[in-house]
């Protein structure tokens, strides 16, 4: 067997194989796979990312088979700093997996950035995941009691010793299978995952995607003229010219080779999909069950605007993730919409700065106050959330500054009350605002000079789904999926594992030299 290849972004050099927060909702990742002989898939996922960059910003990893071996190439960054042509022509294959990450369980590091990556008995396999697993240390112990991989792959294994993430646990579950195909050693390993995954994975020759049993977050299949593609959402397989045949169903694998596409069911479905993906996170591009995301946000503003109806003389939007619910806010209240803020399109997301000086520094550098728009005026400002409450209150503070005579502070969702455990990092409950002060206290706190948020009734009735089909455990605390001891839980829960020496010890490190 040829040994698997990876690369490390940025330098470029060949390395053995491997495998902060802004005061909102952190995105989720996004995942990408396409199986398409004859074309260059690489180019095909660096595109399909591009369109999902908006769901994982921290780092970002292409994996091409060409048959014979998988080359993985990644690096912390944006999908454009990441790739360059040079790197895209130098990943031939007809078979390719992407991911854009934002971190939810393991740090933010190289080592954790994916597709991770595992040599087997017969191959090697990459990985991509969006959503984030709950039994983690369950998992980890599993891991701990796989036998050792063969020893002359321990040079790629010694290497994954650092990675610390969920993703890379369930790579190495599914690694280890002598005796069996990948394809039953899936099907035997995804009824043991608990919490939210949708899953791309790949070794040499074949494709896999997979969805948990909940549905929480969002993956799609789509047909090229040659090929297949899955994404996390459709948008993506319009950028490629794919045309969408339908969502991959909650419990389902599938697995795309050269005898074309074939279907498991792993578990009864019971779906949940989450409803900020409605509110926040997918594109407005997107459609999910059937439901238009924009006009799910659309009609949010309008309900906001039944609920919580003021006299003012202009609706504007925080850009860009509250402008379509600001312009059915507008549409339903008959108060003019406007833009009232102005946009840096080339900052990034202000999760990345670390502490609360420079935080409210990167809300200066991305947005603005147009002073002839708003001075004067009674202004309702359309968002999509509140989490701790830095990010409105910096913003009322440029529109007071601008001349604002009144700022009405509308909000797309219910107050966010409750961590979530499954793929997006929230502040902890502690953090959360609207967890220790009731909504006046709120609007006292931001600034604003009245606010409403949207009931969850109005919300769920905008998304077009039943309330017993969503996923609401930010708003309400009610988790479909039962939660381990609090303890067995958190986004660095492997790393703090790893600093205990006794327990080092005890981790599984599968290729000891």
């Amino acid at each position: 067997m040829t040994p698997p290849t990876s690369r490390r972004g940025g330098d470029g050099r060949l390395t053995a194989a491997l495998d902060p927060h802004d005061q909102g909702p952190q995105d989720a990742c996004g995942v990408f796979g396409v199986w398409a002989p004859g074309e260059e898939v690489s180019k095909l996922c660096y595109f399909g990312l591009y369109a999902l960059q908006h769901r994982g910003q921290e780092s970002a990893g292409i994996a091409v088979s060409n048959g014979r071996q998988i080359l993985v190439y990644k690096d912390m960054g944006l999908v454009s700093q990441v790739f360059d042509d040079s790197t895209l022509d130098s990943l031939k294959g007809h078979l390719a997996i992407g991911h854009s990450r934002y971190s939810t369980t393991g740090a933010s590091t190289w080592h954790n950035a994916q597709p991770t990556f595992r040599p087997t008995e017969d191959g090697s396999i990459a990985l991509g995941h969006n959503g984030n697993l709950i039994n983690t240390a369950e998992l980890r112990d599993m891991v701990a009691a796989l036998p050792g991989l063969p020893g002359e792959l321990d040079l790629h294994g010694r290497a994954l010793e650092q990675s610390t993430s969920d993703t890379d646990l369930v790579t190495a579950l599914l690694a280890q299978h002598p005796d069996t195909s990948l394809e039953q050693r899936a099907l035997e390993v995804l009824p043991l995952l608990r919490g939210a995954f949708s899953f791309v994975w790949m070794n040499e020759s074949t494709l896999y995607a997979a969805r948990d049993a909940q549905g929480i977050r969002p993956l799609v299949l789509g047909r090229l003229d040659r090929g297949w593609v899955v994404a996390s959402e459709d948008a993506a397989l319009a950028t490629i010219g794919a045309s969408r045949v339908r969502e991959i169903e909650p419990g389902e694998m599938l697995v795309i080779d050269e005898n074309g596409l074939r279907s498991h069911h792993f578990a009864e479905p019971a779906p949940k999909g989450c409803v900020f993906e409605y509110v926040y996170l997918a594109r407005p591009d997107a459609t999910i069950s059937g439901r238009s995301v924009h006009q799910a946000r659309v009609e949010m503003g309008r309900q906001l605007a039944r609920e919580f109806p003021v006299e003012a003389d202009l609706v504007m939007p925080v850009p860009e993730s509250g402008t379509p619910a600001a312009a059915g806010y507008a549409e339903e209240s008959g108060i003019p919409f406007g833009q009232g803020f102005v946009k840096n399109a080339y900052v990034g997301r202000t999760f990345i700065q670390p502490s609360q000086t420079l935080r409210q520094l990167g809300i200066r550098l991305k947005l603005n106050a147009l002073e002839h728009m708003v001075r004067g005026k009674r202004l309702v400002v359309v968002d999509d959330s509140i989490v701790r409450g830095n990010t409105q209150r910096a913003q009322i503070r440029m529109l007071r500054e601008a001349g604002a005579a009144e700022v009405h502070v509308r909000i797309s969702s219910p107050p966010v009350k409750w961590p979530c455990f499954y793929g997006i990092d929230f502040a902890t409950r502690a953090e959360l605002i609207a967890n220790g002060l009731d909504v006046d206290e709120i609007a006292s706190s931001v600034g604003a000079d009245s606010l409403g948020y949207i009931s969850l009734d109005g919300m769920t009735e905008a998304t077009g789904q039943s309330q017993d089909n969503l996923c609401m455990a930010c708003f309400t605390g009610a988790y479909p999926i039962e939660l381990p001891d609090e303890s067995l839980l958190g986004k660095h829960l492997l790393e703090a594992t790893l600093s205990s020496p006794r327990a080092a010890r005890e981790l599984p490190v599968l290729n000891n030299p």
